[in-house]
């Protein structure tokens, strides 16, 4: 019985010790500087202009603030190719985290100091000032994080990224409404700011990523040119390239066509907002920390090819229970059980499936590629609106679409097998997810 316990012990050690490591706590707080500027975009920004008294559909029209991060690829190269005078000495990547951190706690004040009541335009250009800062803020994050994780580390370093994502993404929001209820929107604001410091920290405590390539230095205009074009020319000579970017626009497109109705189905089965909040909310948060946690350890036992093959028929699987939970009606069983299996299956997925992009990247242009390669991964979910599904489920009924969006997932099943099978997963792999020599 002891030595029963004493292993058990063991292998629990054993699933925390990756979590722990220097490398993966800096993707924590790397991940909650991530967050907030999203934040501070969302929710919080509806917020304060609805306190202010603007109207709705001005309120809405906000939501461009975000378009910005849909084409950070456009700009990423710079942050690979072009080193910054005098503060450059502390790194590329150091430099380039305290700069772009500066810039985002300048854009944040900004946004605070905008007075909706007087200047409703302003507000606007701030709040896409405050995007793009955010957006570039992301990129040097990415390559940081993907630079300094170790390949076996990508699956656990992921999952710790997205809880610190979450975290700092919820307390941002969070303090900014308690703040403003005390004070103003203004001071809410320039409180939030302080969210840039943990990434800038941690560059400086780590110093420069120890796997990052430094380019050439970059002086002539067509040397410049070369810096925006390599990535890509890079990416797309691997055997399998194109497959690879075919896989990622198709892989998650049932799976976020059906996150679009969860609210529709909850409202027409007769779920009151008290029982939506416990298990759409309470459950599915937890499942999804959860599947957070279950991936990082997953990716690390199994190894890559496995890891994903699995979070891919598990978000499948996912939208097959809510075709049953539209079968059987209103149940609160029913829905915790489809709440609960949908986040974990989000959350396991989340961690593998960044983990395979980020092994993507070749370590000479992380910061362009994975700018590129999470924007492929996005854009089907910014083709699909909530109007094209609703317009569906008016056709076929909730069940039917269910199933639809299951089978919409086969694709990047089969897809992803096939490359699997035929060694073109390994082929088209990065340098990110490769062990260097020495």
């Amino acid at each position: 019985m002891a030595e029963a316990e004493a292993a058990q012990e063991r292998n629990l050690w054993g699933a925390i010790k990756p979590y722990l490591e220097k490398e993966s706590l800096a993707a924590f707080f790397l991940g909650v500087s991530s967050g907030f500027p999203f934040a501070l975009l969302a929710a919080t920004l509806t917020t304060r202009l609805a306190q202010d008294g603007i109207e709705k559909s001005t309120v809405t029209a906000f939501t461009l603030a975000f378009l910005v991060y849909n084409f950070k690829w456009l700009w990423a190269w710079i942050i690979d190719s072009v080193r910054l005078p005098v503060i450059g000495r502390l790194g590329m990547r150091v430099s380039w985290m305290l700069v772009i951190g500066l810039v985002v706690i300048a854009a944040t004040i900004n946004l605070a100091i905008a007075d909706p009541k007087q200047d409703i335009v302003w507000v606007a250009v701030s709040a896409v000032m405050l995007g793009a800062a955010g957006a570039t803020f992301d990129i040097i994050i990415d390559a940081y994080r993907i630079e300094t994780l170790k390949p076996y580390q990508l699956g656990v370093g992921s999952g710790m990224s997205q809880y610190g994502w979450r975290i700092g993404a919820a307390s941002a929001g969070a303090l900014a409404l308690v703040v403003a209820a005390r004070s103003d929107w203004t001071m809410a604001y320039a409180v939030c700011s302080i969210f840039a410091l943990p990434a800038m920290l941690t560059a400086l405590i780590l110093g420069e990523p120890p796997r990052h390539k430094v380019q050439a230095e970059r002086t002539s205009i067509s040397d410049k040119a070369r810096a925006i074009a390599d990535p890509f020319i890079e990416f797309f000579k691997r055997n399998g390239a194109w497959l690879v970017l075919l896989f990622i626009l198709v892989h998650k497109i049932g799976d976020t066509l059906a996150n679009l109705t969860f609210r529709l189905l909850f409202d027409d089965l007769g779920y009151t907002n008290d029982e939506i909040a416990i298990y759409d909310i309470g459950v599915g948060f937890w499942a999804l920390i959860i599947g957070v946690f279950v991936g990082g350890i997953i990716y690390a036992k199994l190894g890559l090819k496995r890891s994903v093959l699995i979070a891919l028929i598990l978000m499948a699987i996912s939208n097959v229970s809510f075709a049953w939970l539209a079968a059987v009606g209103h149940s609160n069983l029913g829905m915790a059980a489809a709440i609960g299996f949908e986040n974990f299956a989000s959350g396991y997925g989340g961690v593998v499936v960044v983990a395979y992009f980020s092994a993507l990247c070749d370590l000479r242009f992380t910061a362009a590629q994975y700018a590129l390669i999470s924007a492929g991964a996005s854009i089907v979910g910014r083709l699909l609106t909530g109007t094209t599904a609703g317009s569906l489920i008016e056709a076929m009924g909730y069940v039917n679409f269910y199933l639809m969006t299951t089978v919409l997932a086969f694709p990047g099943i089969i897809l992803f097998w096939w490359m699997m099978r035929t060694g073109l997963v390994d082929q088209a792999m990065g340098t990110a997810g490769k062990e260097q020599p020495g």
